[in-house]
């Protein structure tokens, strides 16, 4: 309970917040952490699976994780571009709760790990149908 009083509602993205989060995410191994954007960029062999942006923590989500974070009124990671529209991002806020709760965080990092991973599959499926069908209409023409 104490930690999630300190976190609570402050801008975090101070040393103290992000090596909470590596704490937190030891146990789950080859955890790395990158600078972006003044944020941190989370990645499980080589896959981003969380942010930490201005304090929070924001898991990697898909339609199979949405509903969790529906439930516990998590909002959508948003930022505004350049010519003022919203964009929208597929990272959520992860729950405050989850700060008093290490080994239910651990099940919310894996299950953000698997997003990336199924998010990683279909972009290789993705890439490979379009170098078939770049062989196939090249294989056409001759």
């Amino acid at each position: 309970m104490f930690l999630s009083i300190i976190f609570a509602g402050m801008a975090m993205a101070d040393d103290g917040f992000r090596e909470y989060l590596r704490e937190l995410m030891e146990p789950l191994g080859g955890v790395t952490f990158r600078k972006m954007f003044g944020g941190l960029s989370i990645y499980q062999d080589g896959m981003v699976f969380a942010l930490e942006i201005e304090g929070s923590l924001y898991f990697k989500v898909d339609d199979e994780t949405r509903g969790r974070f529906v439930a516990e009124d998590c909002p959508q990671f948003e930022y505004t571009t350049k010519d003022g529209r919203t964009a929208q991002m597929p990272y959520w806020r992860a729950p405050e709760r989850l700060y008093d709760e290490p080994d239910e965080f651990l099940d919310w990092c894996r299950a953000a790990v698997g997003v990336a991973r199924r998010s990683e599959a279909t972009k290789a499926e993705e890439k490979a149908r379009k170098v078939s069908r770049k062989r196939k209409t090249t294989a056409d023409t001759d």
